[in-house]
């Protein structure tokens, strides 16, 4: 399996980075995507971050006339229970683990590194929080929902239980439905994570009192590593 490093879009919040969130965007965008959220989550300059936004490559997608676009794995189904490609999955999550190896050699331990994406991005990050080794930092689930969990409890790493997690979904998404968002709190829930569940009356996006809430998060879990 291919661990070659994607490319990233990288931004930094100040000198001496002492921690790190690696991004994942939605189907079809690219690592722009949520680079113009940085400065409106209000974050504490004490702890510098280095935020990561890589790209995911661009595949042909099933359910989308075979159209080539950026994307984490297929999608060969428009009901979210089994639409994701299984091979994919694991490709980008081989790939999501590289980028955090990567971060760990520049100086960044697993303790201080939040995974984070939206919607597919959402799927990939949550899907290797659960089973990375090490104990991250928190993970941000962003309208999105649980792939490929057949191998759980069975393949979670004792390293995810209890980790804090911040998912919000709009109540109005007309691609990943709400109630898609809820089976993703109660499974986390039943595997053992911390998770600050918050709705928002919007469609597939986020909003302003999100992103607040999410530099909040991001505040917090940074500060109790201080």
């Amino acid at each position: 399996m291919s661990t070659d490093l994607l490319p990233c879009v990288e931004l930094e919040t100040g000198e001496e980075v002492r921690g790190s969130v690696i991004w994942l965007h939605g189907l079809g965008a690219d690592g722009h995507d949520f680079e113009p959220v940085v400065p409106m989550l209000g974050l504490d300059d004490r702890w510098p971050l280095r935020f990561v936004f890589p790209h995911a490559p661009a595949i042909p997608v099933t359910i989308n006339l075979g159209t080539v676009m950026p994307a984490w794995y297929d999608i060969v189904s428009l009901d979210l229970r089994k639409r994701a490609d299984a091979e994919g999955v694991r490709l980008s999550a081989g790939r999501v683990e590289a980028l955090i190896a990567r971060e760990n050699e520049r100086g960044i331990p697993d303790q201080r590194i939040i995974l984070a994406g939206f919607s597919q991005g959402g799927a990939i990050a949550t899907y290797v929080a659960l089973r990375h080794p090490g104990r991250l930092a928190g993970l941000i689930a962003l309208s999105t929902y649980m792939v490929c969990d057949d191998d759980l409890p069975g393949a979670q790493a004792a390293a995810s239980r209890h980790l804090p997690v911040f998912q919000g979904h709009g109540s109005a998404d007309p691609m990943v439905a709400f109630d898609r968002g809820r089976h993703l709190r109660q499974r986390l829930d039943e595997l053992g994570l911390e998770v600050d569940f918050r709705s928002y009356p919007m469609g597939h996006q986020v909003v302003m009192e999100e992103i607040e809430a999410i530099g909040a998060f991001i505040n917090a879990r940074m500060s109790e590593q201080a």
